[in-house]
């Protein structure tokens, strides 16, 4: 399979668009994270609030474990403070759930901001990396002979443009139909060119 072009400006161009694009995902994955750390962040209150609230009930837990050891009224003393050591744990509960709730919302704003414009790239260049692999790829297998040069030279005729063709010969259908080798092989040589490829030596010398 054939990635880069042999022709100097178009393989720098693929090359270009490699980087360009590498450097585009390394981006987005930095602001990604800021986004996640920022987002994060603002679970930090419910983060303190759990910390408080279990640091809470267990000191009146310890507290009530004497309370309830005083003969005649220690479970009606000691009631009361498992109530509240209960409310401070479902505090602290209220806290975890709060900060969950925004640790999953940063999960989601940062693969937003990655995936998206990443698969808006990747649908720009995947399918013009691909289609050029597959044409240059298929192209190389028919450059080994002089009759695979007259099947470019044809295709020259049939996609390249009448600009670009007048540069070659003032009349480049008569001269393919007479079988000139000096308009064929340029000929094939710009078609080849549009696809990434070059003539072989062989050819570029006859």
């Amino acid at each position: 399979m054939k990635l880069y072009s042999d022709v100097g400006v178009q393989r720098f161009g693929q090359v270009f668009g490699d980087l360009l694009l590498l450097g585009w995902i390394a981006f987005c994955t930095a602001l990604g994270l800021t986004v996640f750390k920022i987002t994060n962040a603002l679970g930090y209150p419910g983060r303190k609030t759990a910390e408080a609230g279990d640091g809470l009930a267990a000191d009146l837990h310890k507290f009530s474990e004497p309370v309830g050891k005083v003969p005649a009224v220690g479970d009606q003393l000691r009631a009361p403070i498992d109530g509240a050591a209960g409310a401070a744990s479902k505090l602290a509960e209220a806290g975890r759930d709060q900060a969950h709730a925004v640790e999953q919302l940063a999960y989601l704003l940062a693969g937003v901001t990655i995936g998206l414009p990443v698969l808006f790239a990747l649908l720009i260049w995947l399918p013009r990396r691909i289609r050029f692999s597959r044409r240059a790829t298929a192209a190389r297998k028919f450059i080994d002979n002089a009759a695979d040069l007259d099947l470019f030279a044809l295709r020259a005729l049939a996609n390249q443009p009448m600009h670009k063709l007048a540069k070659i010969s003032d009349d480049p259908v008569t001269a393919w139909r007479e079988g000139d080798s000096a308009v064929i092989t340029r000929l094939a040589d710009l078609e080849l060119r549009s696809t990434g490829l070059r003539l072989p030596l062989p050819a570029v010398d006859s």
